[in-house]
């Protein structure tokens, strides 16, 4: 396996970049992560704010930024990251899918470029998003990944942008229990050396984990956790495990 695999929480929209002190650690993370992993020839990003009913791939050779966040500074929507797509990895990817899209208009949304700006600010790494199922099922992200495997004998970073909390009403109070308990499972399920079939039936049936609604209301900031886990197979590291907007959240990486 050549492939480097990991789910990190990215945080709230910009503010990974503006200096928000409640992002310290995911910052120093990041950063520290950029330069711990070998440093691949092309990057997947499976983003939590990108959602379409078929997988869908960006294909165009120089993708614009979506800036998909309301209300902040002047400066957050001047935030650039000119990395390159790779059109013929979309195709490769499309054809392993057997029934993905390509889209050649779609630009990189911040679940890609605010964790890519602290790990590769050189952008020279070429990138492209595939898009999460609206269905929101884990089954069907979960064979998504299946589907990936052939690609993990390649220098490539695939990169779950999401987030391990995400119950945006709960946000900035002071963490609690419930959350603790739940980001608890999530270590359980990737981490622990297991069965691949327990870990599956863990990860597909998230919702009977003990306050998984709680965490995320809606799923898609877990969903790209699925992805990660089902392409990887084997057990992950831990290799965050803080506070980001005062809620504990945590990342993984399979190699």
């Amino acid at each position: 396996m050549k492939a480097n695999v990991v789910y990190l929480s990215h945080g709230g929209g910009p503010l990974p970049l503006l200096g928000d002190p409640s992002h310290r650690a995911m910052v120093r993370f990041m950063k520290q992560l950029g330069e711990d992993l070998p440093r691949p020839k092309a990057i997947v990003v499976v983003s939590a704010h990108w959602e379409e009913e078929i997988p869908t791939l960006t294909a165009s050779p120089t993708p614009p930024l979506v800036y998909d966040y309301y209300g902040f500074p002047k400066e957050a929507y001047e935030i650039t990251y000119p990395a390159t797509g790779s059109p013929s990895l979309a195709k490769k990817i499309a054809n392993l899918l057997g029934n993905a899209v390509l889209d050649e208009n779609r630009g990189f949304d911040h679940g890609m470029f605010i964790p890519l700006s602290l790990m590769y600010p050189d952008a020279t790494i070429p990138t492209l998003q595939l898009s999460l199922l609206s269905s929101l099922s884990a089954a069907e992200h979960w064979r998504l990944g299946e589907k990936l495997r052939p690609l993990l004998d390649e220098e490539i970073l695939f990169i779950g942008s999401g987030f391990s909390f995400h119950n945006m009403r709960q946000f900035w109070k002071e963490d609690d229990e419930q959350n603790h308990v739940f980001q608890d499972f999530l270590i359980e399920a990737c981490c622990v050396d297991t069965a691949t079939q327990n870990r599956k039936q863990a990860l597909i049936q998230w919702e009977k984990a003990p306050y998984a609604r709680y965490c995320h209301p809606r799923e898609e900031h877990l969903l790209p956790l699925l992805v990660c886990q089902s392409l990887a197979g084997g057990a992950a590291d831990l290799i965050f495990d803080d506070k980001i907007i005062e809620r504990r959240a945590v990342a993984f990486h399979w190699s």
